[in-house]
């Protein structure tokens, strides 16, 4: 920590009464110093992080910190107060007070120095030794980490009292602690020169000593993984990793902790929380991976009681792990964020991949039906020549419905300009956290420059966090890996992929994307029938999964640089993508017997779900009987996608099912076509299900796999995904 302290930005003599006032008197030293610009700007910063959470931590200890604009270099002020000052603490006011002060953007630093701080403040020879500082100098040095001077002038003063007691305290220590060791060595082994020196002492002990001691097993050691975290991700998520480590060892227990600070985290290894014998979560935001933990003996707490009685919490772990395994039922919830998703270790590569493609996707949607929707509104305000108007940041009338369709048209295209860089981005995000995404920007935005299109951002984003994963694997100093994530990673990450998609794969996707748009551009007859049968039964066969997406994707990616072609796909897709629901309620309202009763209730929904374009809707009944309803669903798709592409339907609009039925070339035969394949799916699916031997509409016949598709019925979180 050195140069972040010096004489100058240490008050032992604070005499502040509130922590508006330390702060104040404290920063004013900064500003002296030359490290603030801006006194007044930079306590509103202060302030600002002070209301998200109190900085007052057990033990008389202030830590209010910040990042601003005003602040030149990364500092460190202290002062200490005789009377106390509240910070908010549980114990009491607070007399060592540290403001920390970082340049915005520099995370890399704030991070390096409260981390640093945080575990020097657990330390109570540290905080003794600042109480105790006569000298702002030795205070300074004592922060900076460095051997005060005053320190070898002590020693011969004590000398001569203290020596001589201290030499002998030490050696009857050492003696104490090597007797029990030669003790238990000398009855080890057999011979009568072992008993003989002892036998007077402890005569009783020496028989059973040689029977037990060479035979004991050493006890295997309590293990517990740990996540500390909190709303800054920055002191607090330290500092209980620290206390918890100590009263770790103190305690003789295997501890390992995973701190998810605000510059990403390393994940646990997943064979050190297998061999866990329990876990303690001490955070205050939600833990990411949080379902790694499922079944362990789990202690949840708030991130101060990490730090204020880690004793406890071990013995609370450790209580819960001798009453035996965790019911399922209290195994901690999967969450739902896309990169927590991606992270089961037990996976295949085939499914992680998955997992990351419908990552990027899921993110990539709502740029695609704002985006899409807008340019969609714009043609049908303005005509097809509405791409034509001049910017309307030049010329725009309030009046005219052509200015308003230029604007719509605008704001779309800018919207649709992000859908690759997005894609990318998400990919690389769902594969490597946060530090996947820069360079998954970087590499779906150079995607667009060398117009390798959507193929090209996906194989972007896969570079980008395969380049990222690699690079975490390195080991580095544990000093830099502060800086790792914010700087190291997207610097290296980012040439990496620039390099490899500008000069390596990018070309070569870029001709195959023209290749691929020049065909979609010729089809006719039966080529596109051929298309159009196949986009049908990618849409239908798993509903709103990762082949649904690359499906809709595909057609996304043409609307980009619209055609005859690409607006014919668009069609296709999602004419057939409203199918599956729409079969299923048109099912369950034809022959209601044949589907429990949560079935036709759910039937009653997907005639909306279908009508809008939310495959989605059909899961409930795939969950239930997928042998039935996914075969059934994927005809009546094919049926559609084929007419669509027959009549020579087009779309110029991304979603909204019937709702967007005035842009639709051909509307009166592209709900022919859906109706078509609808009645195809319903009539296979309740044929289906009349041969089966059981009777379908007995009570309680389904109910087992009607409550089977409950968990499923989640995944309507991504109905946006059309």
């Amino acid at each position: 920590m050195s140069e972040l302290i010096s004489a100058d930005l240490v008050d032992l003599d604070l005499s502040a009464a509130t922590k508006d006032a330390a702060a104040r008197s404290l920063a004013e030293r900064m500003v002296a110093a030359g490290r603030v610009t801006d006194l007044e700007g930079f306590l509103a910063d202060v302030a600002a992080r002070e209301a998200q959470m109190p900085t007052g931590l057990d033990g008389g200890i202030g830590i209010p910190h910040c990042r601003s604009a005003h602040v030149t270099e990364p500092t460190l002020a202290f002062g200490r107060s005789a009377a106390g000052i509240d910070f908010g603490a549980a114990d009491g006011p607070a007399d060592l007070i540290f403001l920390i002060a970082a340049p915005t953007g520099g995370d890399a630093d704030h991070l390096s120095i409260l981390s640093s701080l945080a575990r020097q403040l657990m330390d109570e020879a540290f905080t003794g030794a600042l109480r105790a500082a006569a000298e702002p100098a030795r205070a300074a040095a004592l922060i900076r980490g460095e051997q005060p001077e005053q320190q070898p002038e002590q020693p011969p003063e004590e000398e001569p009292g203290e020596e001589p007691q201290s030499g002998p305290q030490a050696a009857s220590r050492s003696e104490s602690e090597s007797e029990p060791q030669s003790q238990s060595q000398s009855l080890s082994e057999p011979g009568p020169e072992a008993d003989g020196p002892r036998s007077a002492d402890a005569p009783a002990s020496e028989p059973t000593a040689p029977e037990t001691a060479p035979e004991a097993p050493a006890p295997a050691p309590f293990r517990i993984v740990a996540v500390t975290s909190c709303p800054t991700g920055i002191a607090h998520t330290y500092m209980a990793a620290e206390s918890l480590a100590k009263a770790a060892r103190a305690a003789e227990v295997e501890l390992t902790v995973e701190t998810q600070g605000s510059a990403g985290f390393q994940r646990l290894d997943p064979q050190l929380i297998a061999a866990a014998d329990g876990v303690i979560l001490a955070h205050d935001v939600e833990v990411r991976d949080r379902e790694r933990f499922a079944g362990k003996p789990l202690v949840d707490v708030g991130v101060k009681a990490g730090i204020n009685r880690p004793a406890e919490l071990i013995a609370e772990v450790r209580e819960k792990a001798a009453r035996g395994p965790v019911p399922a039922a209290d195994a901690p919830a999967r969450p739902t964020a896309p990169m927590d998703q991606g992270a089961e270790t037990t996976d295949g590569y085939a499914t992680r991949l998955r997992t990351w493609l419908m990552t990027g996707v899921s993110y990539m949607v709502p740029f695609v039906a704002a985006g899409g929707l807008l340019i969609a509104l714009a043609f049908a305000i303005g005509g097809y020549t509405v791409d034509k108007a001049p910017s309307v940041a030049d010329h725009f009338l309030w009046t005219e419905s052509a200015s308003w369709a230029a604007l719509f048209f605008q704001v779309g295209s800018t919207a649709f300009g992000f859908l690759v860089p997005v894609l990318a981005g998400f990919i690389a995000y769902g594969m490597a956290d946060r530090p996947g995404l820069v360079p998954g920007f970087v590499g779906g935005a150079v995607a667009l420059t060398v117009n390798a299109g959507f193929l090209g951002g996906l194989i972007a984003g896969l570079l980008a966090g395969a380049v990222v994963r690699a690079i975490q694997r390195v080991d580095v100093p544990p000093v830099l890996r502060g800086i790792m994530p914010v700087v190291v990673i997207p610097l290296l990450s980012s040439a990496a992929v620039g390099f490899l998609m500008f000069l390596v794969v990018g070309k070569p996707i870029a001709a195959l994307q023209k290749a691929l748009t020049g065909w979609l551009s010729g089809l006719s007859g039966a080529n596109a029938v051929i298309l159009g049968v196949l986009l049908g039964l990618m849409m239908c066969f798993d509903l709103g999964g990762p082949l649904n997406k690359v499906a809709y994707a595909f057609a996304v990616g043409g609307l980009a640089n619209p055609n005859p072609g690409s607006l014919k796909v668009m069609a296709a897709v999602m004419a057939a993508g409203m199918v599956p629901p729409l079969a299923m309620a048109l099912a369950t309202t034809v022959r209601g017997r044949l589907f429990t009763r949560a079935e036709r209730e759910n039937g009653k929904a997907a005639w909306v779900l279908g009508a809008s374009f939310i495959t989605e809707g059909a899961i409930p009944f795939a969950a239930a009987d997928p042998l039935r309803v996914i075969p059934s669903a994927m005809v009546g798709g094919a049926v559609t996608g084929g007419l669509s592409m027959a009549f020579g339907c087009t779309l110029r609009a991304p979603h909204g099912g019937v709702f967007v039925v005035p842009l639709i070339g051909q509307p009166l035969l592209y709900l022919l076509a859906v109706a078509a394949g609808t009645v195809v799916s319903a009539a296979l699916v309740v044929l289906l299900k009349s041969l089966r031997a059981p009777a379908a509409g007995t009570p309680g016949t389904d109910a087992p796999a009607a409550d089977a598709t409950h968990p499923q019925v989640s995944t309507h979180r991504e109905v946006t995904t059309h």
